[in-house]
């Protein structure tokens, strides 16, 4: 506008002046370009350390692992994003794993130089060992900006705070403990750690749960033991677990077999070759609610519990191009946007982002949730507390201590 209203001023004064100032106006001119070029490579140096939305550049692949069973709540989200986006994302490769497999491949994949998964969906099991190992992109606090901590719903700030900068929340909810039985073989569930261990006896081989490193409900008996026992620190394994320790020890004594995996205790729960199995709040409802076990199965929650945040994560390994990590951002933004997170209900594990209540979703997926929603889940906040699940490190000891001195020989593949 200001040049624009000197270049008026200097036709009103005429043609005599003009020729005057055309040589001075030239070497002005030519001043003034090297300047602005100056001056937008100094702002291409600072701008090369900060983000900007991915926009002029080759569509990419998205190559994704899931080690957390992620996929259920956000597939929906991916496929909405490459139709949104046919510029940023021309295909999405996608891959499954074993959580404890994971860190040593994306490791084979950086110590080659060529790391071709650019995407990783994590739980907190594969998340706290990529993050103790420094194999991840810190997220945190370098793109707080582009995603705030206040859009999170309180289970999603924890989780974050769990992740120590490594991870970003995905979904979230609060977990377990809790114990999945059958009516028809057990008349009376057990409501205390003790009557759990008695019935164990009782019953042997009719109680299972996975191994803690592959499983959501495995993880959530490892860290909610502590509350449940009152043990000295519950969030301290090391040191102030001693009760949980020898708890699950003895417990071990009348379980058959550790599988790696929850739908292994789902699948020997339906055809009634176990009773009772560990569960959280999305492998209980989800399960029923697609006929994988079936829809009369019951809950007792044993007394002292203290529900154990459960949730999903999305990372990014280190040795990602920097155009792919563009992308990969913009992708994350979106994912967490209210008309997307509130897709997620339908895999009974939901939004990690406050703003996206369940009255949001679609209304085919709020009768799904409300079908197969338990009253027991309405008290959580107020009967029974929440708690983070264990940090990085804590989760790491805790997972490995359990393989040496728990499952050991009984963990079975």
């Amino acid at each position: 506008m200001l040049g624009a209203i000197g270049a008026m001023r200097s036709y009103r004064r005429g043609p005599k002046r003009m020729g005057r100032r055309r040589r001075t106006m030239q070497h002005s001119s030519n001043r003034s370009g090297r300047l602005a070029v100056a001056s937008l490579l100094a702002l291409g140096v600072v701008l090369a350390g900060a983000w900007t939305p991915a926009s002029a550049q080759q569509p990419i692949t998205l190559s994704i692992i899931d080690v957390a069973g992620d996929l259920a709540s956000v597939q929906v989200i991916l496929d909405n994003y490459k139709k949104a986006f046919p510029n940023k994302v021309k295909e999405i490769k996608i891959q499954r794993a074993p959580a404890p497999e994971l860190p040593a491949k994306i490791k084979a994949q950086q110590d080659a130089g060529r790391v071709d998964i650019n995407l990783i969906l994590t739980g907190q099991d594969a998340g706290s060992v990529l993050g103790a190992n420094n194999q991840l992109i810190k997220l945190f606090p370098t793109y707080n900006k582009l995603f705030p901590k206040d859009e999170l719903n309180e289970e999603g700030k924890a989780l974050q705070d769990e992740g120590e900068g490594f991870l970003l929340p995905s979904v979230v909810n609060a977990g377990g403990p809790v114990f999945i039985y059958n009516p028809k073989k057990v008349e009376k569930p057990p409501k205390t750690a003790d009557e759990l261990l008695a019935w164990a006896k009782a019953n042997p081989g009719k109680f299972i749960y996975a191994r803690p490193a592959n499983s959501g409900p495995g993880r959530s008996i490892l860290a909610g033991m502590p509350w449940i026992l009152k043990d000295k620190n519950p969030k301290d394994p090391e040191k102030g677990w001693d009760k949980a320790w020898a708890y699950l020890k003895e417990l071990g004594k009348y379980i058959e077999y550790y599988p790696t995996g929850t739908l292994f205790t789902l699948r020997e729960f339906a055809n009634e070759q176990r009773w009772m199995i560990a569960g959280i709040m999305e492998w209980d409802m989800k399960p029923r609610a697609e006929g994988v076990i079936p829809p009369d199965a019951k809950i007792t929650i044993l007394e002292n519990t203290t529900f154990v945040i459960d949730g999903h994560y999305w990372a990014i390994p280190k040795g990602v191009p920097q155009n792919e990590i563009d992308v990969i951002l913009d992708l994350m933004k979106f994912m967490r946007r209210v008309d997307q997170q509130v897709l997620t209900y339908k895999a009974f594990i939901g939004p990690s982002i406050k703003a996206a209540t369940l009255d949001k979703a679609p209304a085919d997926i709020q009768k799904y949730v409300k079908e197969f929603w338990r009253p027991e889940y309405n008290e959580i906040g107020t009967k029974w507390k929440t708690t983070p699940q264990l940090g990085i490190k804590p989760l790491t000891y805790a997972m490995d201590r359990w393989d040496r001195e728990v499952g050991a020989a009984q963990i079975k593949k």
